[in-house]
């Protein structure tokens, strides 16, 4: 009868201590999706913001106007040279159909503030047609304008009318009412974004030159990551013996992983720069350091996917005769190649979205003209959001959030190539 009782009270004490134990488990569960929900909604919050602040970037206001190409002011003398149209007063006619349409506006003040109503890029674009069709020289033509980011920013809604009003801009929001109330008013796609470098005028300004400072930058530290990394990674995992020597690089290797990419550039400073003699602001200097960065990423993941390979590969290949060099070129590289090319595109997915290193080495220039090679001076994406980040326009906040989407857009692209390719090739052994 106590041996009963006794193994009674043991099944109680084992039954309460089992349930306390799932109810650790479900807590501990519990608060894993929690912290998994919780990230998550940063997450979504983030993305939310970005895209609420910057997809109005993607769409532009354009005003119609009644251009009038005035021989007068294009060719006074009529000889047609390419040089004479291109210094010509552009300016005059973007001015003259809004003097026609408000011919009651005479202050001075009020005619500056009419004419800004439309962007300077106007004048750049009126000058473009002139040159590409000369016949338009004593035409009138309905063109539709770019208009100046304050009052896109009015018509998108950023900046409230009675905001404006209360500033003294009420003369302005009537020539708009005026505009929208002729059907004159129009958000179109706004191609200048994707095709134009930076300017000072929000509407002017693109990412065209910073992703073209980017592509050159990433081809340049593709070309040179991805061959010296695998090259790399073949000699310490095949050939290099096994001393303290090699075991002192390997260590290396994997510290520089984890050292601040700010460090990078100031050794591209004081490398390329100051004892080269690269130019600043380049791609090619950029590409320099950023392989310099994203090697040990490289060599990392291609050691790793030379281990994978299983040693029987390497022992049937050197049994039929093959030398170890044959055997690394025609078996085993091949069938590590896709854990290469998966490590190499995440270490160019890093080196897209850097910008510490790139600032150190003169990438953060003011550039307006869009890059033709890598030793043209250039920025790069992530650095023309922090340039946008710091500018006080309205205008700004938009097309930095833009930009954002758009950086992200290229990471995300980049990451999944690299799932797909581990994917597809990756094989299990």
């Amino acid at each position: 009868m106590n041996q009963s009782r006794s193994r009674s009270r043991t099944a109680e004490l084992v039954e309460a201590s089992l349930k306390r134990r799932y109810a650790k488990e479900s807590r501990f569960r519990m608060m894993g999706l929690g912290a998994i929900g919780l990230g998550l909604l940063f997450v979504l919050i983030l993305f939310v913001s970005i895209i609420s602040n910057g997809y109005g970037a993607f769409v532009q206001t354009h005003i119609r106007m009644a251009v009038t190409f005035d021989s007068a002011i294009l060719d006074p003398q009529g000889t047609g040279d390419p040089e004479v149209l291109k210094q010509a007063d552009y300016r005059q006619l973007v001015r003259q159909p809004l003097r026609e349409m408000f011919p009651d506006v005479k202050s001075r003040r009020d005619k500056r503030k009419l004419y800004q109503f439309i962007s300077g890029g106007a004048e750049r674009e009126l000058r473009d047609m002139v040159l590409a069709d000369p016949s338009i020289i004593g035409t009138t033509k309905e063109l539709w304008l770019m208009a100046d980011d304050d009052v896109d920013m009015v018509v998108k809604g950023h900046i409230a009318r009675e905001d404006v009003i209360a500033n003294g801009g009420e003369k302005l929001i009537q020539w708009l009412e005026r505009f929208e109330a002729e059907d004159r008013v129009e958000r179109q796609f706004n191609t200048t974004f994707f095709t134009s470098g930076d300017s000072r005028e929000p509407e002017q300004s693109g990412i065209g030159g910073a992703v073209a400072g980017s592509f050159f930058t990433l081809i340049v530290t593709l070309l040179l990551a991805f061959p010296i990394g695998v090259a790399a990674a073949v000699y310490l995992e095949e050939f290099a013996p096994r001393n303290r020597f090699t075991d002192l690089i390997e260590v290396n290797i994997n510290n520089l992983a984890a050292v601040p990419s700010i460090v990078f550039g100031l050794l591209g400073l004081a490398m390329f720069i100051n004892l080269f003699g690269l130019p600043r602001s380049a791609p090619l200097v950029g590409g320099l350091v950023l392989t310099l960065m994203t090697l040990p990423t490289v060599i990392i993941a291609a050691r790793a996917a030379l281990k994978s390979v299983p040693p029987s590969i390497r022992e049937a290949a050197l049994g039929v005769g093959a030398s170890k060099m044959q055997t690394i070129a025609h078996h085993v590289l091949p069938l590590a190649m896709p854990g290469m090319l998966t490590g190499a595109i995440i270490g160019m997915a890093q080196a897209l979205g850097e910008t510490a290193p790139l600032l150190m080495i003169g990438m953060v220039a003011f550039i307006v003209d869009v890059p033709g090679g890598p030793l043209d001076p250039s920025t790069v994406l992530p650095v023309q959001i922090y340039l946008w980040a710091d500018s006080p326009e309205r205008a700004f906040v938009e097309r930095t959030s833009a930009a954002i989407m758009v950086l992200l857009a290229f990471l995300i692209s980049m990451n999944a190539l690299a799932v797909i390719l581990r994917r597809k090739f990756e094989r299990r052994w």
